[in-house]
């Protein structure tokens, strides 16, 4: 009885662990095997096995486009992240003011471009803020007497539009994690706090910020590896076929992208999404470990 009892969970189990493999181990696994072949249009069922070649080109040659893809991705999420978290929390801390009027309409008001459909809002910034004819922006440049500009057309004023649009869409979730975290703060550590002396900053970076550190840990990591594969905002507004802006901004995503769907290179994008893969996951292992720590 007690051998079969053993085995009971594994019978009961067996359907999820089956799908799991089907839906998500299979996919991994067949990617790998793709990235060790030269698969593309030319070889589609004659292609072969050619080692580690695909990941050497990804990461030892420049003209590859990969290491500026990466380099290029890295400052993104750095920079969309060290943004969000500041300007979310002191939007937050302004939030929860004692005596504000009306804070809940703003809270409701805040989250509607979080709630927006991102293909909708991606499509409307670019018609309706960076369009060089019918922008918003342009509209009020040609207000001020100055000349009007292709916001999307180069690399560096369609890598900050990027961030301005991932900033509008993603800032709402990070205000209201900030929000949740500040409310759960206890308010006799910040009286105390007022009775020895303790002022604005003071009570910020010894009460406030440790405080809401365990609570706002995992919202920050897991916007971080959203941030990290972000495509829609880059694809849609820069890379969108029949509507290409001129830059050639590109992230890991979208390089690896490009070249699945437009090179047709299956076997580089699919060593290069294993890159990505084996680098989230090492991140995983270091943030998951700050936070048991924390």
């Amino acid at each position: 009885m007690k051998k079969k009892n053993r085995f009971l969970p594994w019978k009961y189990g067996m359907p999820a662990l089956i799908l799991v493999g089907i839906i998500v181990v299979f996919p991994i696994l067949y990617t790998g095997y793709i990235s060790l072949t030269n698969m593309n249009m030319y070889h589609w069922n004659d292609y072969r096995i050619i080692g580690l070649e695909n990941f050497q080109r990804a990461l030892t040659k420049v003209d590859s486009g990969f290491l500026s893809a990466l380099v290029t991705t890295i400052v993104w999420t750095v920079l969309n992240m060290v943004i969000q978290i500041v300007v979310a929390y002191f939007l937050a801390l302004g939030l929860n003011v004692k005596g504000l009027r009306l804070a809940r309409v703003y809270k409701t008001l805040l989250m509607f471009p979080w709630a927006m459909p991102a293909y909708v809002s991606i499509l409307l910034w670019r018609v309706g803020m960076f369009n060089t004819e019918f922008g918003f922006l342009n509209k009020l440049l040609s207000a001020m007497g100055m000349q009007k500009l292709n916001f999307l057309s180069e690399n560096v004023p369609a890598f900050i539009s990027c961030m301005v649009l991932n900033l509008w869409m993603a800032l709402p979730f990070m205000i209201m994690m900030m929000d949740s975290a500040l409310q759960s703060v206890d308010k006799s550590y910040y009286e105390s706090a007022k009775l020895d002396g303790a002022g604005f900053w003071t009570q910020n970076w010894y009460i406030t910020i440790p405080a809401v550190k365990p609570v706002l840990a995992p919202a920050i990591i897991m916007t971080t590896f959203t941030t990290f594969k972000q495509f829609d905002i880059v694809y849609l507004l820069t890379m969108q076929k029949g509507s290409l802006s001129g830059a050639t901004l590109q992230t890991v995503i979208t390089y690896a992208h490009q070249n699945a769907f437009v090179s047709n290179n299956y076997g580089l994008s699919s060593a290069v999404s294993i890159i990505i893969f084996l680098f989230i996951i090492v991140f995983s292992v270091f943030t998951n470990k700050g936070v048991k720590d924390a």
